[in-house]
């Protein structure tokens, strides 16, 4: 094991340390997730990890990306609003099923400063499509409290959460269609500060 160990080295070992998370998640499920069995599946020692991530919430959170990718590098431009949310919406959903209602149970218990990270990382995502469709004439404003702009991702993280089963695409149409895009012809011509924070 040494001689590997010398040999992998950066990106490379960090690779098969986060694969080796997500083969654990997939064996034992979160609640009996260990550094130690990630380390030992990735033929590493537990310093290692320990030296890169505090404990294996940071750890898991790091894996997230690293199997999912980065919904902030493949924000939808259709060229048309409610298109753009349905993908966008979509991609959500794939990704959430990805990791699992276990995992995202889990994280929020034993890291409770990432759903305020990830719902500011949603925020921003949600406000250039909408930004884009102003700039399109499709709605009046994109200036809006921050919880009128992240509905979205709040609804279907609920969904995701109270519900063991994939998220239903139906159930992605009605957020678009009975929530989010009434709920913005109703704000229109209404600004707010939801880009500089908002009203909470």
């Amino acid at each position: 094991m040494a001689a590997e160990q010398t040999r992998r080295r950066g990106a490379a070992l960090e690779a098969d340390i986060l694969d080796a998370v997500w083969e654990e998640l997939a064996e034992v499920g979160y609640a009996r997730l260990t550094m130690e069995g990630v380390a030992a599946r990735a033929r590493t020692g537990k310093q290692v990890l320990y030296r890169r991530w505090p404990n294996r919430a940071e750890l898991v959170k790091a894996a997230l990306p690293h199997r999912t990718g980065s919904i902030v590098d493949r924000v939808p431009d259709t060229g048309e609003l409610r298109a753009d949310l349905l993908t966008l919406l979509r991609l959500m959903a794939v990704r959430q099923r990805e990791i699992g209602p276990d995992v995202i149970r889990g994280l929020l218990a034993e890291a409770p400063d990432l759903d305020p990270r990830v719902f500011g990382i949603m925020h921003d995502i949600l406000l250039t499509v909408l930004r884009r469709a102003v700039e399109r004439g499709e709605i009046p404003t994109a200036d809006l409290p921050r919880r009128v702009v992240t509905v979205p991702a709040q609804l279907l993280r609920y969904e995701m959460v109270v519900s063991r089963d994939p998220i239903e695409d139906s159930a992605i149409v009605e957020i678009v269609d009975e929530v989010y895009l009434p709920l913005l012809a109703g704000h229109g011509g209404r600004g707010g500060q939801g880009g500089q924070g908002g009203h909470g």
